[in-house]
């Protein structure tokens, strides 16, 4: 048993996505107050991870090392033309797993969870379940 909700974002361009609000929101409608929730991302040019919350410059930092390590280049043959969005999204992962306790999830205190946009603009979906335990 559990709970599970989708959720969607509205990205405008490659960035870092603040979720959290709609992951507590989530937990707490739940209404199950231990066990895990695990954030999950159903896309192959974005991806999930927690970080700093408290300085913007970190996004824009993680997003800048990204394209410096993962660049766009010519010789990439995907026909969609954005392979560098599907490496970085597979570098990064597409899921997180929270600990739930007392119906709020756990973090600490300058974590956030994000959605990372490699591939923008797009509606992206993420889905939250929780595990009661």
């Amino acid at each position: 048993m559990g709970y599970f909700e989708e959720l969607t974002i509205k990205t405008d361009t490659q960035g870092m996505y603040n979720i959290t609000k709609e992951i507590t929101g989530t937990v707490k409608r739940s209404g199950i107050s231990e066990g895990i929730a695990i954030v999950f991302c159903p896309h192959t040019t974005a991806g999930i991870t927690m970080n700093e919350n408290t300085d913007p410059n970190v996004g824009h930092d993680l997003l800048f090392g990204m394209a410096h390590a993962f660049p766009d280049h010519a010789q990439f043959t995907h026909s969609e033309g954005n392979s560098f969005a599907h490496l970085r999204s597979s570098m990064v992962g597409c899921e997180v797993i929270l600990i739930v306790e007392d119906n709020w999830p756990k973090l600490g205190v300058c974590q956030n969870v994000f959605l990372l946009e490699f591939d923008g603009p797009r509606t992206r979906s993420f889905y939250v379940k929780i595990l009661e335990g």
